[in-house]
């Protein structure tokens, strides 16, 4: 099987040939740390987290950098006297940090921050002057532009001719050429901070937005690296400003552009500047992490995502279904690992523990596999609404199994599907949903109310024994009797 990608650029699925594949390396534009996440930002990152993580099921090294953006007009439009923009964009760019994690999401391997970078990227500009591609504005600003014109593929990320595209509106226009030309490196201004100035050969001032980019995946993954990713509001102007000054420096940049579909409301953009967005935390606060993970990743990465509270709830379905499972088929391969060891105790008494060892490992080495038709899905563009599929369809083999008392193909089931969600990233553990007092509360209530209708069995009273797990069950309980003892679970 071969992975396929589709490269926003070539407009086309392309199989993946990596550069190395040893280590596989990728670069996601992050955020402009201006103000906190939304849930959109949220699942832009878990598209690619996603991809990272298949990627490195399949090659086993992912280099991935993911940036911050904190230097930057909105930055310095947010910041306050009480509150400097570098203060400001660091208690962002942590809120995005926890809004990342708190649902899964792996920490980059590199996460740089443009303010380090300031250096490349005026190496950069001074390469684009010397190759005719930019200019410093004549008005001593201290601007300077990239001369769109000067390129001739400006316009092949998007398939744009010059002439279509808007002005770009990212420095004053008086100093440039054409309308379309963007800014590289902007001129300090009077009303901006102090310490919002960097030193360079066109004049004091700040670098902009696209060169940003540009700079540190060149620092971080060389002059060609694998993949570029982002959102898809991010293909214009800034990706294709970034692809033209990459290339135009002489870089080979990136071989394939992965763009994710964004989250909508209403069917239109979830976006600060709409003011229709939905803060991350807000989100976080009120559902499982891994339901909202779920939830995120359901669609798939290139499609937009119209999030409502029916989302939220088919999600929390379907993972309760997932975590239903495993925990039914958990207890039952406990049980039966337990009885194997004994097994194996006496059989090493009567001296032939080597062979039913050898069975054993062979038998596991068939657990955790995953399923075929699980990498055909993720394999195929990262289809993982269809991967989702595939293990629903291996959680309800195994608890047909499980009614069956067929053991043993539960066990195969409950191990491809931990490999899968393992995979996916939907494994960690559910949150609570009461507190630790009402925990420990319930626990005792549930342990007596066990204990009554053990003995009522013991006793014969059959009727007591039934009014008693019928109790359990109309408080929303589901009480199993397993090879293990008694389990109780609340039904999600």
């Amino acid at each position: 099987m071969t992975l396929r990608l589709y490269d926003t650029r070539e407009q086309r699925l392309r199989d993946f040939v990596p550069l190395d594949p040893e280590n596989i390396t990728m670069y996601v534009c992050g955020p402009t740390v201006q103000s906190g996440p939304h849930i959109g930002h949220v699942r832009a990152a878990l598209s690619f987290d996603l991809l990272r993580r298949w990627l490195a099921y399949r090659y086993e090294r992912v280099t991935f950098v993911r940036n911050v953006t904190d230097i930057d007009d909105k930055v310095l439009a947010n910041a306050t006297d009480a509150e400097p923009w570098w203060a400001l964009a660091y208690r962002m760019e942590q809120e995005f940090t926890r809004a990342y994690s708190a649902i899964g999401i792996l920490p980059p391997t590199y996460e740089p921050r443009a303010t380090a970078s300031v250096p490349q990227m005026q190496e950069l500009i001074a390469t684009l002057i010397e190759r005719g591609h930019a200019y410093p504005a004549p008005d001593g600003s201290g601007d300077v532009y990239f001369d769109v014109r000067s390129w001739e593929s400006y316009g092949s990320l998007t398939n744009q001719s010059v002439d279509a595209m808007e002005a770009a509106e990212d420095a004053d226009p008086r100093g440039k050429r054409n309308p379309q030309d963007f800014a590289l490196w902007k001129g300090a201004k009077k009303d901006e901070p102090a310490d919002a100035v960097w030193q360079s050969p066109w004049g004091a001032g700040r670098p902009g937005w696209h060169i940003e980019c540009s700079a540190m995946s060149r620092r971080y993954l060389g002059d060609e690296f694998d993949i570029h990713g982002g959102g898809l509001d991010l293909r214009f102007p800034h990706h294709e400003n970034e692809l033209a000054q990459s290339t135009a420096a002489g870089l080979d940049f990136a071989k394939y552009w992965v763009h994710n579909g964004l989250v909508t409301v209403r069917g239109q953009k979830m976006s600060k500047s709409l003011g229709n967005f939905t803060l991350a935390s807000e989100v976080e606060r009120s559902h499982d992490p891994l339901v909202v993970r779920y939830a995120l990743a359901a669609a798939h990465y290139r499609s937009s995502l119209d999030l409502t509270d029916s989302s939220w709830a088919e999600a929390g379905a379907a993972l309760g279904r997932i975590r239903t499972f495993i925990d039914r088929a958990d207890r039952i391969s406990s049980a039966n690992d337990d009885e194997r060891r004994d097994q194996d105790a006496r059989a090493e008494l009567r001296g032939y523990s080597g062979a039913r060892a050898q069975d054993l490992d062979d038998a596991d080495g068939q657990r955790g596999a995953i399923p075929v038709e699980f990498e055909r899905a993720m394999d195929d563009d990262l289809g993982v609404p269809q991967a989702l599929a595939v293990l629903h369809d291996h959680v309800r083999r195994g608890n047909q199994a499980l009614d069956e008392g067929d053991d043993t193909s539960a066990e195969r089931a409950l191990h491809a599907v931990q490999a899968m969600v393992r995979v996916l990233g939907l494994d960690g553990a559910p949150e609570a949903s009461t507190t630790s007092a009402q925990a420990v509360a319930l626990d005792s209530l549930m342990d007596e109310l066990i204990a009554q209708r053990a003995q009522a069995r013991a006793d014969k009273d059959f009727a007591e024994a039934d009014r008693i797990r019928d109790m359990i069950a109309a408080a929303g309980i589901t009480l199993e009797d397993t090879p293990a003892g008694p389990h109780w679970s609340i039904d999600g």
